[in-house]
C-alpha cells in the first residue's frame, strides 16, 4: 500500500504500469513502421506497457520520438506493424475497421493540441455531434447529457456559441466535453495545452486529475515538464523505445 500523493488516498501498489494482471490497457512488444522514400521507418520498436484503469500518465519525449505514434495505438487510431494491444479486455489490434471505429467511437476520447472543433456548429451542438454518430442515448437526452458535460468543464454559458467566439482555453474544455460524450472509459489528448497560456494550462491539467479520480484513463501527451506534478505515471520515449519511466512503477 501507499498513500497517492495527488488524492491523499491509500492505494495497492499493485496498481501500476507494470503490473499486467490489473492492466487496463496492455501493450505487448508493439512494433510500428512506415514506408519512407529512403525504405522502413521504426517509428515504434517492441514496446510494452501496461496502465492501470484511472491512471492519468504522460507519454513525453522530443519531437519526432514516437510518443503520438503510441498514443494514436493506444486509441485505435493507427493499428501497430507487430505486436498486441487489448483496452479493456478487448484485442484493439485485431480488429477490422468498421467494428474499430465502432468501438473507438464508444471507448476512447480524444482531445487535440488544435481542438478540431466544426466551425459551423455551436459548441452544445459539437458535444451532441458523437452521440449523434454512435447512437449512444436516446436523442432525447443527448442535449441535457451535453449540457451537464459542458457544465462539467466550466463552460455551460458559452454552449450556444460558435467555437470563434471562445477563447482557446474555452475551446479546449469544449473539446474535453466533446471526448467526454459517450461517456468513455479511456481519454487519450495530444499536446493538449501547447496554445495555452500557462494559467489556463493548468486549467485543463486539473480537469484531467479529476477526470481520473472519478475512474477514467487519461493519457497525455506532453514535453511541458512544468505540468509533470500532475502525472502520477511518466514514460519517457525516444527513438521509438521507452527510454525511462517514474512513478508507480519504481
Amino acid at each position: 500500500m501507499r498513500i497517492d500523493r495527488l488524492s491523499g488516498t491509500t492505494v495497492k501498489t499493485g496498481d501500476t504500469m507494470d503490473n499486467r494482471d490489473n492492466a487496463f490497457i496492455d501493450l505487448t512488444r508493439v512494433t510500428k513502421s512506415f514506408d519512407a522514400p529512403y525504405g522502413r521507418f521504426l517509428a515504434l520498436k517492441e514496446i510494452s506497457l501496461s496502465i492501470g484503469k484511472g491512471q492519468l500518465i504522460a507519454l513525453t519525449g522530443k519531437s519526432g520520438s514516437g510518443k503520438t505514434t503510441l498514443l494514436n495505438i493506444i486509441a485505435g487510431i493507427d493499428k501497430p506493424t507487430d505486436g498486441r494491444v487489448t483496452v479493456a479486455g478487448v484485442s484493439v489490434d485485431s480488429l477490422l475497421e468498421g467494428p474499430l471505429a465502432v468501438w473507438r467511437g464508444k471507448n476512447i476520447g480524444v482531445v487535440f493540441q488544435f481542438f478540431q472543433l466544426l466551425p459551423t456548429l455551436t459548441v452544445l451542438e459539437n458535444v451532441i455531434l458523437p452521440m449523434d454518430f454512435c447512437n449512444t442515448f436516446p436523442k432525447k437526452e443527448r442535449k441535457s447529457i451535453a449540457l451537464s458535460l459542458l457544465k462539467k468543464v466550466g463552460i455551460l454559458e458559452q454552449s450556444d456559441k460558435l467555437p470563434s467566439a471562445l477563447s482557446g482555453g474555452q475551446q479546449q474544455r469544449a473539446a474535453i466535453a466533446r471526448a467526454l460524450a459517450n461517456d468513455p472509459p479511456v481519454i487519450v489528448a495530444d499536446e493538449p495545452t501547447g496554445n495555452l497560456d500557462s494559467h489556463t494550462a493548468e486549467a485543463i491539467f486539473e480537469l484531467f486529475m479529476q477526470l481520473a479520480y472519478a475512474g477514467k484513463t487519461v493519457v497525455v501527451v506532453t514535453h511541458e515538464k512544468e505540468f509533470y506534478k500532475y502525472f502520477r505515471n511518466i514514460v519517457t520515449i525516444s527513438d521509438g523505445v521507452i527510454v525511462g519511466r517514474e512513478g508507480d512503477s519504481l
